[in-house]
C-alpha cells in the first residue's frame, strides 16, 4: 500500500516520508523521496516533522493506507480546496485520510477517532475554513484485513501484487 501512496504523490510534485520503518525509508528514497526520521509520539508528530521548513501552498498530507488513491485523485483535492483553505478528507469513521493546508502552521496533530471533526475546529479557531472534500480513493482506507478484501480490485498495482502473493501462499 505504501508504495502505491508513494507513487501516486511523487507523480503530483514533491515528496516527503515520515517514518522509522527501514525498508519504507529505502523504498521512498529510492523512488526520490524525501525521507524525515519519524521522532515517535505518533502520527501527528510524523506529519509535524515532515511539515518542517515546507514553504506554503498547495500542501498535501496524505496517509500511507489508502492503496486506492491515483494522481488524480491528489490533483482532485488540491483543485478542490480555495485559497487559504483546509481541504479534508474524512474516512467513513470519521478520522482523516488526507488534509490539504495551504501552509504547514495550520496543521495540528489532531489524529484518532473523530479527527475530521477536530481538524474542523481547529481550522475554526485559526480563522481558517475547513472544506470537506468527497474523494473516494482518499476516503477509503485499510484498517482490517476485510477493508483491503473490498478494496482489492481498486488497489495499485503494488497492492495487488502483494494480496496475490499473499493468497497464493495461503493454498
Amino acid at each position: 500500500m505504501f508504495c502505491d501512496v508513494l507513487a501516486a504523490c511523487l507523480s503530483v510534485g514533491e515528496t516527503r516520508v515520515a517514518t522509522s520503518d527501514g525498508e519504507s525509508a529505502a523504498a521512498a528514497a529510492e523512488a526520490g523521496a524525501e525521507v524525515v526520521a519519524d521522532p515517535g509520539g505518533g502520527q501527528g508528530a510524523a506529519v509535524q516533522a515532515a511539515l518542517e521548513d515546507v514553504d506554503p501552498g498547495g500542501i498535501l498530507v496524505v496517509n500511507a493506507d489508502v492503496p486506492c488513491v491515483v494522481p488524480h485523485d491528489l490533483r482532485s483535492l488540491l483543485a478542490a480546496t480555495p485559497a487559504g483553505c483546509l481541504g479534508l478528507v474524512e474516512a467513513l469513521d470519521g478520522t482523516t485520510n488526507a488534509l490539504s493546508l495551504p501552509s504547514a502552521e495550520v496543521f495540528a496533530p489532531l489524529y484518532g477517532p473523530s479527527s475530521a471533526d477536530r481538524f474542523r475546529t481547529h481550522a475554526a479557531s485559526l480563522g481558517v475554513e475547513a472544506v470537506s472534500i468527497a474523494l473516494p480513493n482518499l476516503a477509503d482506507d485499510v484498517d482490517t484485513m476485510d477493508d483491503l478484501t473490498r478494496l482489492q480490485l481498486r488497489a495499485g498495482p503494488r497492492t495487488q501484487a502483494c494480496l496475490t502473493e499473499l493468497e497464493g501462499s495461503l493454498v
